[in-house]
């Protein structure tokens, strides 16, 4: 839409330019006011319309105001090479050249066109940056400003002193600019539009945020130019341009008085802000630094990297010729990302300052380092530091250094501007380092995510199925996975295993072991073993697999669908609960954990025990995690509770009892968090007679 609208406002500039040329071939000269004054209109219009398509052209290089006014210096100086050029062309020939001569005409229109463009640019250019970097808009004073240009122009063809285009061309310019003019009408527009001209060249405020290099570029151009306006200004009336149109001379005219008197305005100002432009700077610096510490202060980006952005630009912010950080650590402190000085020679200035206690673990500290240096025997190459500690919530992370190699010590204000720096930059480093931590621990979560998944697939996926024999289990870790383990062989079409196992130690570690121990069972369980015979191959198989630290619990028992018994050993686990007719009785056979024992003292403490099973008989097993729940008051969960589920719920199935016990637990330990891996099997005999 923005493209068509700018393309629509360059075709109707075109289309008034070719009605303007043509008019010109039809009507070489004014026979009469009414065509002087649509000669001058269709001027105007040209001059407005392309206004309007340069100013569109502009706004988008409006950021860069020292580029435009060069451009606009290049076109006036342009001007003046064609004003002098032409003048010189037409001095011998002017008396025989008429103003209906074909090639004339088509002279005298190109190079009016050509100043229609250049003044348009020009024109537009000077509007621009009387716009620019204004609180207030100044539309209303610049429109009839531009009002009064148009007015006084058009003065200069209808009311010149006896109202005649033929004695207006003989009139002398600096007598027109002089306002020697005996027309009261034309003198007083002139003067309005002088006086509106100087009201409009005081917007200057866009100089204020130039840089010092800029401004003194400023300086230059703002002589050049207004060298040039003042030579257009003074010189004699173009004939070629008058002959044309006088209304465009004038325009021409005036647009070289505005430059005249705006650049003049603009060259005191910048000479007037040219002793501050150093301040100006490095101010400007530290908040297009603070900005940009900011923005990193908001992504994820590595530490080293970020240090070396805070050494480069606090180069900047202090003025300085050197730059390191110190990061405190268990040893002491490390140097990162030095500048301007050896990583050596850092360390060494670092050690003296902190050792010595020249600097504060709260406050900025400026130290001059001529003495210092030399009862030290450290480099005479600095001196004076300015050390900043690098404070997060009041604690003290390490040290930002800026120096100085001149005899130009650092002073308050920058001590200031490096304090403040320092403040961002421990943030920005916290930040930094708080955002790696969290990547980190994403990337375990992930890895913990995949580890749970492998291991809920190790545990069976669903539990057998005997008519004889109510089977439920369910296992909750305390984290991500868990080191409790729980599983079913089939041993023969009457016999079936049944193991439960804790290992010692949460999380990883203990899902690792409980991994290998899965494997050991599985294997083992394939051979025609009793429980006990079981549990010893399995202790004998870990004494090379598992380390002195760990040690694994473990229920093994076989059930004989055949012989309705259960038979089973303990490895120093949890008791087993045998619940019949509402009695539950715990039964703890002797027995030492695997791996914690591998002589035959384990093998002589293993004992074996076998149950005859009757109908609606319970055997529970579980993992400690149930009895030591704890609460908010720091209490049990314990073995009475958990037997008196068993016996007061024995009446049903063998999950409704496994629901009725987790339950318990979850309404027991509401208030705080689950501790330990849960895992409970629950056998429920079925007598089909």
């Amino acid at each position: 839409m923005i493209k068509t609208h700018h393309n629509r406002k360059v075709e109707y500039a075109i289309i008034v330019s070719v009605l303007f040329f043509v008019f010109k071939i039809v009507f070489p000269i004014y026979s009469s006011s009414i065509l002087l004054l649509v000669n001058e209109i269709l001027v105007l219009l040209s001059f407005y319309f392309w206004i309007r398509y340069v100013s569109d052209f502009i706004n988008f290089r409006i950021s860069k105001p020292l580029t435009l006014i060069i451009n606009s210096g290049i076109l006036t100086a342009l001007l003046f090479f064609i004003i002098s050029l032409s003048s010189w062309l037409f001095t011998e020939t002017q008396n025989s050249v008429t103003d209906t001569n074909l090639i004339y005409i088509l002279f005298s229109s190109l190079i009016a066109f050509i100043f229609i463009g250049a003044l348009s640019y020009i024109f537009s250019v000077y509007k621009k940056i009387c716009f620019y970097r204004q609180k207030k808009d100044p539309s209303f004073y610049f429109n009839t400003m531009l009002v009064f240009f148009v007015l006084t122009s058009l003065s200069a063809s209808f009311l010149s002193p006896d109202n005649s285009v033929e004695s207006l061309k003989t009139v002398d310019n600096f007598s027109i600019i002089l306002g020697l003019n005996n027309d009261f009408v034309y003198n007083t527009l002139y003067i309005v539009t002088v006086s509106l001209i100087l009201m409009n060249s005081f917007r200057v405020a866009w100089i204020t945020f130039l840089n010092k290099k800029q401004k003194i570029s400023l300086l230059v151009i703002a002589i050049v130019l207004e060298t040039l306006c003042t030579i257009n200004v003074v010189s004699e009336n173009f004939t070629l341009i008058n002959n044309f149109s006088p209304t465009l001379n004038h325009l021409f005219n005036l647009v070289n008085v505005y430059g005249v008197i705006y650049f003049s305005i603009v060259f005191i100002f910048t000479l007037i802000q040219l002793p501050t432009a150093e301040i100006i700077d490095r101010k400007s610096d530290e908040l297009t630094s603070f900005k940009d510490l900011s923005e990193l202060m908001s992504q994820v980006i590595d530490v080293e990297e970020l240090y070396e952005k805070i050494t480069s630009t606090a180069l900047k912010v202090s003025n300085s010729d050197s730059t390191w950080i110190t990061v405190n650590n268990d040893k002491g402190f490390d140097v990162h990302s030095a500048k301007g000085i050896g990583i050596v020679d850092a360390k060494l200035f670092s050690e003296t300052l902190l050792n010595n206690n020249f600097v504060s673990t709260s406050n900025v500290e400026i130290i001059d380092l001529e003495n210092i240096s030399r009862n030290y025997n450290l480099p005479q190459t600095l001196n004076s530091i300015v050390c900043a500690p690098l404070s997060v919530y009041n604690k003290n992370k390490g040290y930002l250094f800026t120096a100085r190699k001149s005899n130009y010590s650092f002073g308050e204000e920058d001590s200031k501007s490096v304090s403040t720096f320092a403040g961002f930059a421990a943030v920005a480093l916290e930040n930094a380092k708080l955002l790696e931590e969290s990547i980190e621990k994403e990337r375990l979560e992930k890895e913990l995510d995949v580890a749970r998944d492998v291991q809920y697939k190790i545990l069976p996926q669903e539990t057998p199925n005997f008519e004889n024999v109510e089977i439920s289990a369910l296992f909750t870790p305390a984290f991500e996975v868990g080191g409790d383990y729980y599983d079913f062989f089939n041993i023969d079409e009457n016999r079936f295993g049944v193991v439960i196992a804790d290992v010692s130690g949460k999380g990883i570690q203990a899902a690792f072991i409980m991994a290998e121990v899965k494997g050991i069972f599985s294997t083992l369980s394939k051979l025609d073993l009793t429980p006990k015979e079981l549990l010893v191959k399995v202790n004998q198989i870990l004494k090379d697999n598992i380390d002195k630290k760990n040690f694994v619990t473990a229920v093994y028992g076989i059930v004989d669908i055949r012989k309705q018994t259960f038979t089973f050993s303990r490895a120093g686990h949890s008791p087993v609960y045998y619940t019949r007719d509402k009695s539950s009785e715990k039964l703890i056979p002797s027995g030492i954990g695997l791996g914690l024992n591998f002589t035959n003292q384990f093998e002589n403490n293993l004992k074996e025990m076998e149950i005859k099973l009757n109908n609606n008989d319970i055997i529970t097993l579980f993992t400690d995690g149930i009895n030591e729940s704890i609460n908010e008051h720091l209490e049990e969960f314990g073995y009475e509770k958990l037997e008196s589920i068993i016996s007061d719920n024995s009446h049903l199935s063998a999950k409704e009892i496994s629901n009725k016990i987790m339950t318990s637990v979850s309404l027991f330990t509401k208030d705080s968090s689950q501790r330990d891996d849960i895992t409970l099997v629950i056998l429920k005999w079925k007598n089909l007679n």
